[in-house]
């Protein structure tokens, strides 16, 4: 099932295009990568699909209905990136607050496996200003799929996490994942969205310049040989050349230590679609 689908979706502030006709669609346990330099458009096309902003053309779609309508808001979770809860609440607290703001009947029972899934659950009744940063992330996530949302809208989940911060939050991502429901995470940490998602997209001036597959954008960049006399770079060549490869090094007379197929990262197609400036 399509998550969230764009058809010619644009956005005029004034004289200024956030978003010059965006297509892009968003499957059912899925996680989606959303790249882009300050004012590409990212947080405008976020907030078309949670509906704080209306298009100037174009379609908007959540899980069938449009983006925006009562049936579309229900079927969303939303982390924004700047998000303050409370600090004289507990995390139990939170979540039951964000239960009735939703409209979630799911009570005890959901509050308690929401922190389950993110690793809170000794933590209920510890009060937000007495945990840490990485702790108030992973609540955050939790906050977000109260009332089980179909889709996830997810600004810059990782960006003030330390590395164990990061990693923690990948897993949860994925066991989201694993439960069926699409995320659409907007980010600026590229090593993040490489290690997580399944597809991304990189918007330049409200455009996309690039979008698919992570392992689809990321080009073959040759086949590094370890010997008795160093490294050996081979450019130009794919994983299908390493025997021939191998077969001549050895033929040389020179003892093979390892064999690298070295290919492009996902920072290295961005900065070649936004440009070494953006």
């Amino acid at each position: 099932m399509t998550a969230f689908a764009a058809s010619g979706l644009q956005k005029r502030y004034g004289s200024i295009a956030a978003l010059r006709g965006i297509d892009l669609e968003l499957h059912e346990g899925e996680l989606f990568g959303l790249l882009g330099p300050n004012g590409a458009g990212k947080s405008t096309l976020v907030k078309i699909g949670c509906g704080l902003v209306r298009p100037s053309a174009g379609t908007a779609v959540v899980c069938g209905a449009p983006a925006g309508s009562l049936a579309a808001r229900g079927a969303i979770g939303y982390l924004a990136e700047l998000f303050r809860f409370p600090g004289w609440c507990t995390a139990d607290e939170v979540l039951s607050l964000h239960q009735r703001l939703a409209g979630s009947d799911g009570g005890d029972r959901e509050r308690a496996g929401l922190l389950e899934l993110v690793g809170l659950s000794d933590a209920r009744r510890r009060k937000v200003e007495a945990m840490s940063k990485g702790m108030q992330q992973r609540l955050g996530i939790a906050q977000a799929l109260v009332g089980a949302p179909r889709l996830l809208f997810l600004d810059e989940p990782t960006s003030a996490l330390d590395p164990a911060g990061r990693r923690a939050v990948r897993a949860i991502l994925e066991e989201v994942r694993g439960r069926g429901i699409a995320v659409l995470l907007n980010s600026h940490l590229l090593s993040e969205v490489e290690l997580v998602c399944d597809r991304v997209a990189i918007l330049l001036d409200g455009s996309i310049v690039a979008a698919g597959r992570t392992e689809e954008l990321m080009r073959p960049r040759g086949v590094e040989i370890e010997t008795g006399e160093g490294t050996r770079v081979f450019e130009g060549v794919a994983r299908e050349d390493v025997p021939r490869l191998v077969t001549e090094v050895v033929s040389a007379g020179k003892p093979v230590y390892s064999v690298r197929v070295l290919r492009s990262t996902l920072e290295d197609v961005y900065l070649d679609a936004v440009g070494e400036e953006a």
